[in-house]
């Protein structure tokens, strides 16, 4: 049986992720007040930044700039967006 938490972005009880997904207290933050569901979203949305705004990671800037928009995005506020991008269901 997999484990729960009190999501931060769902406000509600939903799957914990297994382990921390980065290492230190802000890996152990996201494992005990993010949910998988959410965990999974963010990574969906960090890929198509990347991707879209062409980040390169090495880039302390571009980081900084992903870790933002992912305290945002796990905060329940509003993100960038990669430009022309249409969701599926759409």
């Amino acid at each position: 049986m997999s484990s729960t938490v009190f999501c931060r972005k769902y406000q509600q009880e939903l799957e914990a992720l297994p382990f921390p997904p980065l290492p230190g207290k802000k890996g152990q933050d996201i494992q005990q007040n993010v949910s998988k569901k959410a965990w999974e979203e963010w990574q969906a949305l960090q890929t198509r930044l990347i991707n879209e705004k062409h980040l390169n990671m090495l880039d302390p800037e571009a980081r900084s700039y992903l870790n933002e928009q992912m305290g945002r995005f796990l905060d329940n506020r509003e993100t960038d967006q990669a430009e022309g991008y249409i969701p599926r269901d759409q």
